[in-house]
Parts: structure tokens; sequence; C-alpha cells
């Protein structure tokens, strides 16, 4: 009876939307837009969760009606689903955010749809079971056979239908089908929604009249924006737990054997063994104590990294934290408190220093009370361990007035950053360590908003268009240009120098005399402290460079005179290499390492 009410449910139209920050109305364009991509993400998540169960086992276990402990499955199907644990086989696309209630309308859809199928798996096991010999004309006795398998109402338009496509897959195949999976695909998944998974926070009813009720439903704004940023350590976070058990263990025994030395006194012969066994222990919980040191020291970094590169991505210019010192210990937790403010403290210390290399503020805004009331509208809130456990208290999910319905961590997140928005003014920062600091708590609500569009070309031309004068109204007062403009007279030209010709001279120039002078630069002929420099008709001097007697350097002297030399040739004087002989200074070595230290490196 409790899934005949469930089923017996009506369909409905979104006529209308409303922006609840602004009360902006939505256009049947984006309406259409938002409606789809959810309906869309919810057929993608029930199809790959039933092709991931359709099987003739998961079909018996759903037949059963019992989970693994042998209790009795719930009428809901997403309850169901979560108890026989199904819900994990559906994964939403990379970089989409899915929240609780979108994904429990999935499962919802999905049970349904499994459970639809047992009432086919029926239908197909009868058939089979009595499978006449002729498949176009059952017999009398063949007919009353198959009636006491089906279940009632069953009518004779479902057996004929069955019938033929069982006959269609043994004309195929040659052999009968083993049952309903084998005999059809994965049924298709239509692009729906159902509202009846979800709670208030999603889908709120209200009668208007008689006659009259409304729905409200509160659909995505886009694909990603608004979705939490949560880091995932659950590996490290399992293998510290292992450390921990295993650091317990090995305190406990070494704590046993000394107890039982103590016991027994020096004297005894087991004393010595028993100290020495507890040195072992002693030794292998001191290396187990550093490898968890390490880890957490890995894990704190590795979390300040992730969240440096997502406020870097998001373009994001400040980050705001807890301060720590706000936080109080009360109770029998000042032990666990002092640890977690330990792990917080070395996380803080490493978002500040990555932010600080990245160009990034960190901002520390006051601790207490971000938990304790809503950043929607600024109520207590009521805490309980799950969303299907509002009877129960808990310190999981957070609830209040205003319908709200989300994680105790996101909501003081909400609340954290809504101080230091709000309290930017009071922001002080320290002179000994530049640390910024909001001691001053300014409440106010939290609104989530769409995230401002790029700026692009079009929109930058509909804003010139916007902000540009209006035309005059009326006809135009000037003729239109019917011909193209004529050139003008210009004067003539004189011949002007190109702005690539060379400020001095390279050829040689004559005079009216009839002289050649020699081009701009260097006077060659004009002789040098160190002798005429080679070019422009100069030949190079041969040098015959004796061998030498050892191992023997250019002084500072000769390398500095003869860049000068270089520098004093003018830009336009070229000079080839010299070529060298193959001597014992410039050619291979002899044996002896005599070669210059030049020679060896080349």
């Amino acid at each position: 009876m409790g899934v005949g009410r469930l089923v017996a449910t009506a369909t409905c139209t979104a006529f209308g939307g409303v922006v609840e920050g602004s009360g902006e109305r939505v256009g049947q364009r984006l309406l259409y837009q938002r409606v789809s991509f959810l309906a869309s993400l919810c057929q993608g998540l029930t199809g790959a969760l039933v092709a991931s169960r359709w099987d003739e086992d998961s079909l018996d276990v759903l037949a059963a009606g019992v989970d693994g402990q042998g209790r009795d499955l719930p009428c809901k199907g997403w309850m169901a689903m979560r108890r026989l644990d199904w819900a994990g086989d559906a994964v939403a696309d990379e970089g989409v955010y899915v929240s609780d209630r979108v994904r429990r309308a999935a499962q919802e859809y999905a049970a349904r749809t499994l459970r639809l199928a047992l009432h086919r798996r029926t239908l197909v096991a009868a058939v089979l079971a009595t499978w006449p010999a002729d498949p176009a004309r059952r017999t009398g006795a063949e007919w009353t056979a198959l009636r006491a398998l089906l279940p009632a109402g069953v009518s004779g338009a479902e057996i004929r239908n069955r019938t033929r496509q069982v006959r269609a897959h043994l004309a195929e195949h040659g052999k009968l089908p083993a049952g309903l999976c084998e005999l059809e695909e994965p049924p298709q998944i239509a692009a729906q929604v159902l509202l009846a998974a979800m709670d208030r926070q999603q889908v709120t009813l209200e009668r208007l009249g008689d006659t009259t009720a409304r729905l409200w439903v509160k659909l995505p704004l886009c694909v990603t924006d608004g979705r939490p940023l949560i880091f995932d350590a659950t590996a490290i976070s399992a293998k510290l737990h292992r450390l921990r058990t295993h650091r317990e263990h090995l305190a406990a025994k070494r704590d046993h054997y000394r107890a039982l030395a103590d016991g027994l006194g020096s004297p005894h012969l087991a004393w010595a063994e028993l100290h020495r066994r507890a040195h072992v222990l002693e030794v292998e919980h001191v290396r187990v104590c550093d490898r968890i040191r390490r880890l957490n020291q890995a894990l704190a970094w590795s979390a300040a990294r992730w969240a440096v590169d997502q406020t870097t991505a998001l373009g994001a210019t400040v980050i705001y934290l807890e301060d720590l010192a706000t936080l109080e210990a009360r109770g029998r937790r000042r032990g666990n408190a002092r640890l977690s403010g330990q792990v917080r403290g070395t996380v803080a210390e490493a978002i500040r220093h990555l932010a600080a290399k990245a160009g990034i503020a960190v901002v520390t805004v006051p601790a207490r009370g971000t938990s304790a009331l809503c950043p929607g509208c600024l109520r207590p809130l009521t805490h309980h361990p799950a969303p299907d456990r509002l009877d129960e208290r808990g310190w999981t999910w957070a609830c209040a007035h205003c319908h709200l319905s989300m994680d105790r961590d996101l909501a003081a997140a909400r609340r954290i950053v809504s101080r230091g928005l709000l309290a930017q003014s009071h922001t002080t920062t320290d002179r000994t360590t530049g640390a910024r600091t909001i001691r001053t708590v300014v409440e106010g609500p939290v609104h989530s908003v769409r995230r401002p569009k790029k700026t692009t070309r079009r929109l930058r031309r509909a804003h010139r268009q916007t902000a540009a004068p209006p035309r005059p109204s009326g006809p135009k007062t000037t003729p239109g240009k019917m011909r193209p403009t004529p050139a003008r007279q210009s004067p003539a030209r004189r011949s002007t120098t190109s702005r690539r010709t060379p400020d001095v001279r390279t050829v040689p120039a004559t005079t009216p005399t009839g002289a050649v002078k020699r081009p701009a630069g260097h006077d060659t002929q004009t002789p040098t402290p160190h002798g005429r420099v080679p070019g422009h008709g100069v030949p190079v001097p041969s040098r015959p460079e004796p061998p030498p007697a050892g191992r023997v350097r250019l002084s500072r002297g000769t390398c500095r005179r003869r860049t000068s030399v270089a520098e004093r040739t003018g830009f336009h004087h070229l000079h080839a290499t010299e070529v060298h002989p193959l001597t014992p200074r410039f050619g291979p070595g002899t044996g002896d390492r005599t070669r210059p230290r030049r020679a060896l490196k080349a």
C-alpha cells in the first residue's frame, strides 16, 4: 500500500521563476535551461544506477525485500537503495556538484524502475516455464498452467506481448532466454525529476484555495557555480588511523612488559628479557610516532596548497580563516580540542606562507558562534545526524527556520566569509609578523548569487550602444554620400633622405677636383702607438709564433691592448679570425701535458 501511494503522483509544469535573493523574475528561456539541466542530470544518474543493477542477482535481492542484515527494506525507494549500498553506483560528471536531494530523486526513480521490472520478470518467468509447443496457439491445458503461475490481474494483452517477445528472441538466437535481463536491455530513462523524494529545503507545496495549490522548487543556477570546495583526505586519514591504532597497541604492550618486570624484580631470570622486549617496543613506538608526525605535516601542507590553488583559480584576493586564539575547550574535549587546534595551526601557517608567495591576503576572524546561527536568517541552528533523521540530535547536519538544510561545516564557512566581508574596515595588521586580524564581530545574512559574467566583445558592444547619445528624431539634415571623395592636388614633394640612409659614408666619395676621399670612420693611415691596424688593404702581418717552452698564457696587458685596438677600428671595419698553425699551443696534446689550459678545454 505504501508503494502504491508513492507511485500515484501527479506531473507538474514550470510556468515562472523568481530569484530568492533579489526577487527578480527569471525569463522563460533561462527557466527552461535550468529545468532541462536538472532533468538531464537526474536522467543520467538514474540510467547509470539502473544499468549497474540490471542482472538477475540484483533483482533477486530486491525481490526478497530484505537487506544484508535481515531487515525489511523501506517502502521509499531511495532509502532502499542506500540500505542495499547501491547508491554509490551512480557518479556525476567531473566538475559537477550534485546535492543530496537531487541524488535522492535519482535513486527513487531507479528504485521504481527496478521494482516495475520485477513484475515483467514474473511474467517472463511464467511464460518460459510453460512454453507451449505451438507459440502461436496455446491449448486449454497450457493456458491453465500459465494462469496458475501468473499473479492476479494480468491481462491477455500482456501475455501475448511477452510471448511475442520471447518468440522473437528464439527466432534470432535459436534458444530461449534465461530471464528478463537476457531478454531485454536496461530500460530507457525519461528526463524527469521525482520531487516526492526531496525535502522541504528543495520542494515546498502551498495550498492557495480549495482547488489550487502552488509548488515551489529550487532549481540549480548553473552547472558548477555555488558548489562547495571540499579537500578530500580519505586515504591519508585512513592511514593515520591505522598508525594511531598500531601506536596505542605498541604502547600498551610496552607498559605491560615494564609492569611485569617491575613486579618480578632484578634478581629474577625473566627481568632482563622483559626489559629487552620493552626496549624493542619503545624503539618501534618512536618510529611510528615519527611516521605519524611526518604524515600530519605533509597533510597540512597539501591542504594548504590545495586551498591556495583553488583561490588562485577562482580569482579571489583574500582567504578568511578562524582565529584559533578565540577557541575555548570545554568539558571533556579539552585534550581533543588542543590536538585539533595544533593541526589547524599548522594548516593556517602553511596557508599564510603559500598565500604570501601567490600575493593573496589571509585574514582571521573570530570563531566563536560561527556554527550556532544560520547564515541566511541569523537564527539558532538545530543540529542532526543526517537530513533524514531530523528527530535526533547530532553534529553533522544543520537546519534552520528559513528551510536551510546543509552540512554544518559549510554553514560555518558561510558565516566566516560574511564576518570577514562585513568587517573589512576593522582589519588590523601586526607590525611584527604582518598577520591581518579582525577582532570586531559584524553579523549579517548571506545569500548565494551567480558569479558575474566576464566582459566579452558582445557585452562591450551592447554597453557602448546603451551609453551612446540617442539619434535625433526626423529625417537626416545632411545629404548622403553618393560618390567617392576626389583626390586633392598636393604640391611637388621635395626629395627627402630615407630614414634607412646611414649617418656615415660606407663607400669612397669624390671631390670637385677629382680627388677620392676615404670612407667615414677610423683613419687607417694614421699610425697608432702599436702600429697600423689591418683593414682596407692593409695586410695582416705574419707573426710566426715560437713554440712555448712550457704552459704559457697571455698576460693581462696583452689582452687589454688587443681589445683596445679592436675597439678603435670602427663599426664598419671587419677583421677575420687569424688562422693558427697546428702548434703544440693550439694543436693536439703531445702527452707531456705542455698544452695550455685553454686548449685542454677545447
